[in-house]
């Protein structure tokens, strides 16, 4: 059997993984699996379309319903362009921090919970412990609700969901939802003195950001939402963060090409904004073809991740909040899959070692700190399992 390996050295060979969400995340997955095989762990898979992702899925305990579900993500953001002081794909400690891709986002986190589900497994527990290590969270929370899907189906269901976000460790009870767009305005090309003539792609797009805007100043004047209103900005926002096209500055352009996403307060419908910039879309569409029947708008909705609402005396904020004392209100702007737990029937809450702050930028860092108390937490829950 595999000797039992410390949270820091689950960690030291989970960032040594570079699992880019670009790349595929095997290596890790067949490292993960492996480990928890020969701990006793049962593991299952879902893998993604082209087979070169998967998620892990494993169960410690009885084979009874009610588990608490430790949830993570297996990918992180690229290196590239950012200046590190040291390895990126190695942990260093210095100066009381662990320096690495990941170890706050949130293979620190993911660490903690495979040491505690093996724990669970070696020791004992009354209610089951599961870990649901999901893909492609870093690029729009893609891989969540499949997994979630197929959990149903080869794990007895759990109850609540731990989504191990950094937050300090506070307990973190809603989070903004979001969906995006990715626009493709096509437009027909003549020299700019035959303006009439064309359809520059990149005027009618300024339509489209320019609606962006009013919808924004419209919603900014509505009144607070009782759940908004705890967040910061205390409503929902649209925001055009890129935008290229055009040929020359002299031919009325082909193309443009430009991103929307929404970040929606959970007392606010996303579909109700969604739908009002689809609607703006479709008669701008329209009416590029009655002039051109070659121009037109094209959508794609490339991410749709779903708020995580404050639950009235749910068992997912009850537990976290007796593991640690946290007793504030926690509500953060990001999304997580906490949501898409949460639309699937579990009970959820975000709570993780790490400072979003130091999520996704150069030297990424987890404070020592941070590590040891989410260790703690996991012996306390440990406990309550037990």
């Amino acid at each position: 059997m595999m000797t039992m390996l410390t949270p820091r050295q689950i960690l030291d060979r989970l960032v040594a993984f570079p699992t880019v969400s670009r790349e595929s995340n095997l290596d890790l997955i067949d490292w993960l699996e492996t480990y928890l095989n020969e701990q006793g762990v049962k593991c299952f898979r879902h893998w993604n379309e082209d087979r070169q992702k998967a998620a892990l899925i494993a169960h410690a305990g009885p084979w009874v319903e009610g588990a608490v579900v430790l949830s993570g993500h297996s990918d992180v953001v690229p290196v590239e362009g950012q200046v590190w002081t040291s390895d990126p794909w190695t942990v260093v400690e210095r100066d009381g921090r662990l320096f690495g891709r990941g170890t706050c986002d949130m293979k620190g986190f993911v660490a903690l919970a495979v040491w505690a589900v093996v724990k669970a497994q070696g020791r004992g527990v009354a209610r089951p412990l599961q870990l649901a290590l999901s893909y492609d969270e870093e690029i729009g929370c893609t891989g969540a609700p499949p997994m979630i899907r197929t959990m149903q189906d080869v794990v007895p269901k759990g109850d609540i969901a731990l989504i191990g976000e950094p937050s300090r460790m506070k307990v973190i009870t809603g989070h903004k939802g979001g969906t995006g767009y990715a626009v493709h305005v096509k437009g027909y090309e003549v020299h700019s003195s035959l303006l009439p003539e064309g359809v520059s792609a990149v005027m009618e797009a300024a339509r489209l950001i320019s609606w962006v805007n009013d919808h924004n100043d419209e919603i900014q004047a509505r009144p607070r939402g009782v759940v908004g209103g705890r967040f910061h900005p205390p409503f929902t926002t649209l925001h055009v963060g890129r935008i290229q096209g055009g040929t020359a500055d002299n031919i009325t352009a082909g193309d443009c090409r430009f991103a929307v996403e929404m970040r929606c307060v959970p007392d606010d419908d996303p579909e109700a904004h969604a739908g009002a910039f689809r609607a703006e879309a479709q008669k701008l569409d329209a009416a590029l073809k009655a002039r051109r029947p070659e121009a037109g708008v094209h959508l794609e909705k490339f991410f749709d991740v779903s708020p995580l609402r404050p639950e009235v005396e749910g068992p997912a904020e009850a537990l976290a909040r007796a593991l640690t004392g946290d007793n504030a209100t926690g509500v953060v702007s990001y999304g997580t899959e906490a949501g898409q737990f949460q639309d699937a029937g579990y009970s959820a809450v975000v709570i993780g070692p790490g400072d979003i702050a130091q999520a996704h930028q150069a030297d990424e860092y987890l404070e020592v700190s941070e590590f040891q108390a989410g260790q703690r937490f996991m012996e306390r829950l440990l406990e309550r399992l037990g």
